[in-house]
């Protein structure tokens, strides 16, 4: 579940923990109010688990990383089609006056993106992270429906809390390896 280099494990536990915050306030859009105070501190962790990740990256930018020229690339070029199909997507919903599947939309589009990322970092956590934030995706329209929740509210929850443990665990692997 580890990754070889420190930076990449650190940078990991920023990234995740960064959107794990925007994900658990996607959430704060309708959720039930007594939800309020899991998704606060939600954020909150997540917050600190990205300064936490910044800094530790920040300390090791010099060391190894799995990035190159040719990764680094790669890397662009995937996170530029997933902005692009979730883009078009949103928009589409939007036309559709479905925006309420937006949520769902982009958390689909996010695993699924996390897919090749992980096998680009040779970095299997992001698999699990991949195979989870899909999951919750697919899940979260059912699940909302059959509980009377807004779909933002489930899918953010879920999504949340999936990025928050992997960025934890990334800056734990980060700190052991330190």
């Amino acid at each position: 579940m580890i990754t070889e280099h420190v930076r990449d494990a650190a940078v990991t536990a920023f990234v995740f923990g960064f959107f794990a915050s925007s994900w658990f306030g996607w959430a704060q859009e309708a959720p039930p109010k007594r939800w309020r105070p899991v998704l606060i501190a939600g954020s909150v962790l997540s917050l600190l688990t990205a300064a936490a990740g910044a800094l530790l990256g920040w300390r090791h930018w010099s060391d190894g990383t799995v990035f190159d020229d040719d990764t680094g690339r790669t890397f662009g070029i995937v996170v530029g089609i997933e902005f692009g199909v979730a883009a078009l997507g949103v928009g589409l919903l939007a036309l559709l006056r479905r925006r309420e599947l937006s949520a769902p939309w982009v958390a689909l589009v996010v695993g699924l993106h996390l897919f090749p990322v992980a096998a680009l970092l040779d970095y299997p956590l992001i698999h699990v992270v991949a195979a989870l934030v899909t999951v919750v995706a697919v899940a979260a329209v059912p699940v909302a429906r059959a509980r009377a929740v807004t779909v933002s509210a489930v899918v953010g929850l879920g999504t949340g809390v999936v990025l928050l443990a992997a960025g934890v665990s990334s800056l734990l692997i980060a700190l052991v390896a330190y």
